[in-house]
């Protein structure tokens, strides 16, 4: 029945599409079609019984040998121990004290924390949610609006998605065959820049209709009476030693002073010095730490195993040849290519979290994005490789921010105190979104801006 085979890439497609939203978990859905459609490819007598040995020796080779996978749980583990042990919120502690006298100070603060807190940001939707625990309650008790403290906090959540050492980066990096290294500094002036914008719009906000009780944020009672040496004490443990930290493992990635795994490692074990240096480190605290860290580590690699097993009768069928020859019959040019791809990521985005679009999607496009022809523009093909990688990374940080669909901004709601109204947060995120479109817009136009640093330090 060779007409019957040549749908069926088309009919896997089609049943992705359908189930991904019949809230089954994403991993258990890939596995099972990916199964299901190697039994229909032997039935039909077009895929021999002797080809499912391949699938547990793709998960093998697609694990063997990889940097991601003992650096990611490592990285996890740093984040969740800065986040449950208390060390994040005495992060904005001490930024907010730094910042309480300028205009949109606590704003700034959560941006920062953001930035600090990159590893955790593994998940969208926990890493907004819980920063709209620590930092929105105190925000709207300062007397911030709603729709401002709302994109204060979702433009915070998701920054660490593009901010080394973000985990993303390091998939995003795998699959378009670009250096960790290169991947890491290809951000960081967009980043950058996108940041600046931010701060430009809180301070400008914060002017025109000051917070209420900004003034009270200042020597608040929980750090009445103490003495200098108190202070220095909170700074080292609050602020200086997490951002070292943080900065440590960064650095020892970008410069090759070590492995990436090793890098992770200094930062797991790094965590639990704070932990112990803060008088924290309890043995409840520590395994809620684990069971965490081992609760996301299994969420991500779940999905990445599952997507091998769903893209073995996808490509044994020839289902990137048709996903490519479907993109090209459209005759879009090389410019018109790329934005199509952009966009389809874009509205991905709306839907499902990184995790599944760079382990299934991302693929599918890697042909087509190989044959796109922009030496003239962003350079040699790995210079070009990086822009577009830098290009997917805003592109998906711009998508869950986007309402009405962005799903963090669902999370920032269910995190948020009651008075903050799904209005609010979709007001107070525009702005946000305009800033990520118009950095998004710069770094399409100039890709310099993704390739010049990373040239910098390796050439």
């Amino acid at each position: 029945m060779p007409e019957f085979v040549d749908i069926l890439p088309y009919l896997m497609l089609a049943s992705l599409a359908i189930l991904i939203f019949s809230g089954l978990p994403v991993a258990v859905l890939l596995a099972g079609l990916g199964v299901g459609f190697c039994l229909i490819g032997i039935a039909l007598g077009e895929m021999p019984w002797i080809a499912l040995l391949n699938v547990p020796l793709r998960i093998y080779g697609s694990i063997n040998g990889s940097l991601i996978y003992p650096t990611v749980p490592m990285l996890l583990f740093m984040g969740m121990a800065l986040e449950k042990s208390g060390i994040a919120r005495d992060l904005l502690l001490c930024l907010q004290h730094l910042l309480g006298r300028v205009p949109a100070g606590m704003a700034i603060a959560v941006t920062f924390l953001g930035i600090l807190l990159a590893p955790t940001a593994g998940v969208v939707g926990a890493s907004v949610a819980t920063l709209a625990l620590i930092a929105l309650p105190t925000m709207l008790e300062q007397g911030y609006r709603p729709a401002l403290a709302s994109g204060v906090v979702a433009a915070a959540g998701t920054l660490g998605l593009i901010l080394p050492p973000a985990i993303m980066l390091f998939f995003l990096a795998g699959k378009l065959g670009v250096s960790i290294g290169h991947m890491f500094l290809a951000t960081m002036w967009p980043a950058a820049i996108l940041v600046a914008l931010y701060l430009f719009y809180y301070m400008l906000a914060a002017w025109r209709s000051p917070p209420k009780a900004l003034h009270e944020s200042v020597g608040s009672d929980w750090s009445h009476g103490w003495t200098s040496w108190q202070w220095l004490g909170f700074y080292v443990r609050g602020l200086v030693l997490p951002a070292g930290l943080i900065f440590l493992v960064l650095g020892s990635i970008i410069f090759a002073w070590a492995t990436p795994p090793q890098s992770g490692a200094v930062g797991a074990a790094g965590g639990i010095l704070l932990m112990l240096l803060n008088g924290r480190l309890t043995w409840p605290l520590f395994r809620e730490v684990v069971e965490g860290t081992a609760l996301m580590t299994a969420m991500v690699f779940f999905v990445v195993l599952a997507a091998n097993v769903f893209s073995y009768p996808f490509r044994f069928f020839s289902g990137d040849e048709v996903v490519s020859g479907m993109l090209q019959g459209l005759a879009l040019g090389d410019w018109g290519m790329l934005l199509t791809i952009i966009g389809i990521i874009f509205v991905l985005g709306f839907f499902i979290d990184w995790i599944e679009i760079t382990i299934i999607t991302l693929p599918l496009f890697l042909p087509v994005l190989s044959d796109l022809d922009f030496a003239a523009h962003a350079g040699d093909n790995m210079g070009t490789a990086l822009w577009m990688a830098t290009l997917i990374a805003l592109t998906l940080q711009t998508s869950f921010l986007t309402p009405p669909f962005g799903f963090a901004l669902f999370f920032l709601k269910g995190a948020a105190p009651p008075q903050v109204k799904i209005t609010d947060i979709y007001w107070g995120i525009l702005p946000i979104v305009g800033a990520q479109l118009t950095v998004i817009a710069l770094v399409m136009s100039f890709p310099r801006l993704a390739q010049w640093l990373p040239a910098q330090v390796f050439e």
